[in-house]
């Protein structure tokens, strides 16, 4: 591991270094699998990207080669896995993601299981394989060196169960920060997806609350740009903005207004 020509510290986790100082990062879903992509989007100023391998078709090996287009960025990419699954974890890491978001952590047993998947022994079970980080092996005791700590462990809350074990997953150590899904909290709740709902509401204010309690930074997908600034005032520091099928269908459906076009979905 090395400083290369853009003058990124690739020893470091830019975006687990902002977090810890209490900053807020701004970043994007990316399910499109093609590098044009990743590399449009990772010039434009974001702090990370996080490549969906759960909700995407995309395969590790074009996840590969979507890292590779931001290599020259100062964007943190992270891998979204399908499931907490040893195996997908190792994958992710081993092309060279600087951390994961597991899906679906609804106990303090399942983040243990999430941070063990993410560290080398003896603090975790991480097979010992990581071509892309060192550089195929030609700095692989730099990287070793340095991989537990700077590797980032994303913890998804999508569930009431999670919410109210929330106090107990933030207490693993290794959970660096945990992200709420709006859309499957709200149907865990019997809301069908309300996402405006008073209820949901105070299910997120409540997360939150435990995150801020326990000192881990909280995360959240922004469905509408009129939250964005709300949920940066709510104290949210790890914040997707949108998805690249939503700027293409905004951006597509902007475009037909103007036009005098009759638009489909949402803007």
């Amino acid at each position: 591991m090395h400083v290369d020509g853009s003058g990124v510290d690739l020893k470091k986790n830019r975006l687990k270094e902002m977090l810890k100082k209490g900053e807020v990062t701004l970043g994007t879903w990316v399910t499109i699998g093609h590098p044009d992509v990743a590399e449009i989007l990772a010039n434009l100023g974001f702090d990370w990207l996080v490549f969906d391998t759960e909700h995407s078709p995309m395969s590790m090996e074009t996840v590969q080669t979507m890292i590779q287009a931001t290599s020259a960025t100062q964007i943190t990419p992270i891998v979204r896995v399908a499931w907490n699954d040893l195996p997908l974890v190792k994958r992710a890491l081993d092309i060279g993601a600087y951390g994961v978001i597991v899906p679906m952590v609804n106990s303090k047993e399942e983040a243990l299981n999430a941070v063990r998947a993410c560290k080398y022994p003896p603090v975790g079970i991480r097979g010992v394989g990581p071509r892309r980080p060192s550089k195929f092996w030609t700095e692989f005791n730099e990287y070793f060196a340095v991989a537990n700590e700077e590797i980032m462990v994303v913890v998804q809350v999508e569930t009431a169960e999670a919410v109210d074990n929330l106090e107990e997953i933030l207490s693993v150590d290794g959970v660096d920060a945990f992200f709420i899904g709006p859309s499957d909290l709200s149907v865990s709740m019997g809301l069908k997806g309300d996402l405006s709902h008073p209820k949901l509401l105070e299910m997120i204010e409540r997360a939150l609350a435990t995150g801020k309690k326990i000192g881990v930074p909280a995360g959240i997908f922004v469905l509408s740009s009129d939250w964005t600034k709300r949920h940066i005032d709510q104290g949210f520091q790890f914040i997707s903005i949108g998805s690249d099928t939503g700027f293409l269908m905004r951006g597509s459906n902007d475009a037909l207004a103007r036009a005098g076009k009759e638009v489909k979905g949402r803007r």
